[in-house]
């Protein structure tokens, strides 16, 4: 039992017990009950998204024999402690500062914008062959997680030797807190490069902010500074304690440096060069099993302190030798196919980025392949960091596949920089990553896996490797608790949840249901709603084989984003954006001589043949040809030198209906396109794609499929109409929002503008940041009722433009930060777009496109 009651009481002295003491200690914290281990102190804390009083009775049912929380709660049927304190964050910091002052051990701070977890752990190995040395797991490394971490020190055989412990901060001032926490006797500095931006704003301030690990440090300290680092090095002005320095550059002026580096798939060879007092130009040849020059930093710096505390040079390079292999960072694994897979999963920053292509580079390899993600929590230099780790991809990998929106710009700042656009594949999901790598594996490959953590690289790389069944044991974020958490970032507290894996699957299906037809997928009016970028790159990485859209502005905006698959425009294009229309190289529909001949003559100007499908008008009456009109038509086309004819295609005009009558209109309106294509075929005219099928035929009349279908609607999951639809496809969309205040009202009081609606008894009240400026209709009618905590509330009062409100009176515990679903399922309780639509008087159609542009979809 490494926590106890008394200790927490001591080092907290405005803690309480509420209730009996069934336990007294505990053998660490838990902070997640997800992943609780029986006889821990579950630790509630409330954080600006979340509140850990809700899972204290998961953490029972988990085992958990205590609680420390800011409320009190009666866990006494579980046999567990409630101690109750104000703040559960201060309180375990303080029992951590008391824990630290009463082992008295020597504290090796570790930090730097990359490497100071593969410092961490290289220290403390490096002490571990003849030292007790304690150093925190994983990333418990800030103002919460390293508190947690000091509690699963053993001390019943008398203190650690050594506490190596990793210190990060997201803001100004937790160095600085942590350092008060832990005073450092030894303080290393791995590097100064843009992480966390977001907060520290430039290097500048991530400078400032790593640097108070120095400051802190006492006298007789020292600090252990990388030399290659113009920032790191300056550090040694803002301490009194010595200073050695590492260089793994070679720089003859550092204490402990590294000559004739040399990378191999087994690891990093290099020659230790001694000077100062500990040697002068000694020469000591060294291996580490892991890969990279940065790491040969890290190896440096526990050269460092391994002499600190006693150990001889020699001793501390036998250690390097036997380094376990680390999750997550640059670990070599089988893939598939023979490829060795470069597992980089852990976490990214741009330098650590850099880092990791630079020994993708440095492999032996015939084929290299980076597959790199998101990188998180850089602010407003994203943009350019993404681009910038595209160029330097483009200089090093044959192919380059992303994953993620931010990566994107890793992709667009390959193509900028000269890599080919058919060597880029830019992906959202971890299966179309892998799907776009797997027919490159060979024995000859190397295949680099990297992103942030936000990214979740590590899916991917299970994926590539030959034996997936051991990603349990080889990979990050592998526990329960990970298994389940999805990353969102919203930029705003009402946003859409898009699943893209339900438009993957969505769209594998309809192309399997197609039969032997092509599939068009549709994607008109931001994909309906859903995104059009993001959703034609995954439809045409699950079967796709072209694109629609309404206009051309629709066709240029997917070939800004390289997207360079066929696109027709399926609306009317006019003779004046022609030109513009022959440049984007996208297929048109027409339907009229004057734009026919304008689309020649822009062909002929720009020297290329434009593509065009000829509308038929077999029955809609929108747009089209009457159908005794076709034959003399397409012959016209024929004779223009720049326009070539490659399909012909009708719209159908109640496939979504069931009755009778409605089967007899879509029969008649094939029948008259039949008839047309039988023409044309007679006249040896037939274009080579005839095409029909709307969602609605796709799912109802096989017979119409031709040579390509066109699904829209159902690629998103929604059924074309009450009548026609298919359980197996799975709805991608969901609208969500958050409680950001509830009233507790009077009898009588009102609620929003006009004054429309009062309380006609006790009631409570929610409001929700989300109007009709997001298409939250304001009306004439409007959505009865939203989802909070797994019940309906009904709207009350009059939508505004950026807000609405709510009637939680029934609804028990609802509180600020509560998710509020819109449109899909909450618990056992949904609304989908149908339920909308029919309180709204529409279509699902219109409910999804009409939500506008401010609501981020994620």
């Amino acid at each position: 039992m490494t926590v106890r009651l008394a200790e927490l009481l001591t080092a907290v002295p405005d803690a309480a017990v509420a209730g009996p003491v069934f336990a007294d200690a505990w053998s660490g914290f838990a902070y997640d009950s997800r992943i609780v281990r029986p006889g821990q102190l579950f630790v509630a804390v409330q954080t600006a998204k979340a509140d850990g009083h809700d899972h204290i009775e998961s953490a029972m049912r988990g085992g958990a024999t205590g609680v420390l929380c800011h409320r009190p709660v009666d866990v006494a049927s579980w046999g567990a402690t409630c101690v109750v304190v104000p703040d559960t964050r201060a309180a375990l910091q303080r029992w951590a500062a008391r824990r630290i002052r009463d082992l008295g051990s020597p504290v090796v701070g570790i930090t730097g914008s990359v490497g100071k977890t593969s410092a961490k752990d290289l220290v403390a190995h490096v002490l571990g062959g003849r030292l007790d040395a304690f150093h925190n797991p994983g990333n418990f490394n800030d103002m919460f997680g390293l508190p947690i971490a000091l509690g699963e020190i053993d001390d019943r055989t008398g203190a650690p030797d050594a506490l190596v412990l990793e210190m990060a901060t997201d803001r100004f001032g937790e160095i600085a807190e942590l350092a008060a926490i832990a005073p450092p006797t030894i303080a290393l500095v791995t590097r100064v490069a843009p992480a966390h931006l977001h907060a520290l704003g430039d290097l500048d301030g991530v400078e400032r902010e790593k640097g108070m690990l120095v400051e802190a440090l006492p006298v007789d300290g020292l600090a252990v500074l990388n030399a290659d680092d113009p920032r790191v090095a300056r550090m040694r002005d803002r301490t009194r304690a010595s200073v050695i320095t590492v260089s793994s550059a070679g720089d003859p002026a550092a204490d402990f440096s590294a000559v004739h580096l040399r990378l191999a798939r087994d690891g990093t060879a290099f020659d230790i060069v001694v000077r100062g007092e500990a040697g002068d130009g000694v020469t000591i040849p060294a291996r580490i099993p892991w890969l990279g020059a940065h790491f040969v930093t890290a190896a440096l710096m526990g050269v460092a302190v391994g002499r600190r505390f006693g150990l001889t040079v020699d001793e501390v390079v036998a250690r390097l030798a036997t380094l376990p292999p680390q999750k997550g960072r640059l670990n070599p694994l089988a893939g598939r196919a023979g490829s060795t897979v470069l597992d980089d999963s852990y976490n990214a920053s741009p330098a650590a980025v850099a880092a990791a292509l630079d020994v993708l580079a440095a492999l032996p390899a015939g084929r290299r392949i980076a597959v790199l993600g998101d990188m998180a929590e850089l602010g407003d230099a994203s943009a350019e960091a993404h681009r910038a780790v595209g160029a330097h991809a483009a200089r090093v990998a044959d192919r380059l596949v992303t994953r993620g929106a931010e990566a994107e710009g890793i992709a667009a700042g390959a193509r900028a920089a000269g890599l080919a656009g058919d060597r880029i594949t830019v992906t959202y999901r971890a299966q179309d990553a892998i799907a776009a790598v797997e027919p490159l594996l060979d024995a000859d490959t190397v295949v680099l896996v990297k992103g942030s953590a936000v990214a979740r690289m590590e899916h991917v790389t299970t994926g590539l490797m030959a034996d997936p069944e051991r990603a349990v044991d080889v990979l990050v974020r592998q526990d329960a608790a990970w298994r389940q958490i999805v990353v969102l970032r919203p930029d705003r507290p009402t946003w859409l949840e898009i699943d893209l894996g339900a438009v993957a699957d969505n769209t594998r299906w309809l192309k399997e249901r197609a039969g032997g037809a092509r599939l068009m997928a549709v994607i008109k009016a931001d994909a309906y709603g859903h995104g059009a970028i993001r959703v034609a790159r995954t439809v045409l990485h699950n079967g796709a084989d072209s694109l629609g859209v309404a206009c051309l502005a629709e066709a240029a905006a997917l070939r800004r984003e390289g997207i360079d698959a066929p696109v027709l425009v399926l609306g009317w294009t006019p003779a004046w954006q022609a030109r513009d229309a022959a440049a984007l190289d996208v297929e048109l529909a027409v339907y009229d001589r004057d734009t026919a001949r304008a689309l020649d003559d822009a062909g002929r100007d720009l020297d290329r043949v434009v593509a065009v499908h000829v509308k038929v008008d077999t029955g809609l009456h929108r747009l089209g040809l009457a159908p005794a009109d076709v034959l003399a038509f397409v012959r016209d086309l024929r004779r223009l030198s720049h326009v070539v004819v490659v399909g012909l295609f009708t719209h159908l005009a109640v496939a979504d209906e069931a009755a009778p009558p409605s089967h007899a209109a879509t029969d008649a309106q094939l029948a008259a396109f039949r008839a047309v294509v039988a023409d044309l075929e007679v006249a040896e005219l037939r274009p080579p794609v005839v095409h029909a099928a709307n969602s609605a035929a796709v799912l109802s009349r096989p017979d119409a499929a031709f040579d390509l279908v066109r699904p829209g609607i159902a690629l998103y999951g929604l059924a074309p109409s009450n009548e026609v639809g298919d359980p197996a496809l799975r709805p991608a969309l969901r609208w969500k929002t958050q409680v950001a205040q509830v009233h507790d009202l009077d009898v009588g009081d009102t609620v929003g503008y006009g004054r429309t609606w009062s309380a006609a008894r006790p009631s409570r009240v929610a409001t929700i940041p989300v109007g009709y400026a997001d298409g939250f209709r304001r009306g004439p009618v409007r959505w009865q009722h939203v989802l909070v905590r797994e019940a309906p509330a009904p709207i009350v009062g009059r939508v505004s433009m950026d807000q609405a409100a709510i009637d939680v009176t029934d609804i028990p515990g609802v509180r600020r930060g509560d998710e509020v679903v819109l449109i899909g399922r909450q618990g056992g309780e949904a609304i989908s777009a149908e339920t909308v639509a029919g309180w709204l008087g529409t279509i699902n159609y219109e409910v999804v496109s009409q939500i506008l542009a401010r609501v981020a979809r994620v």
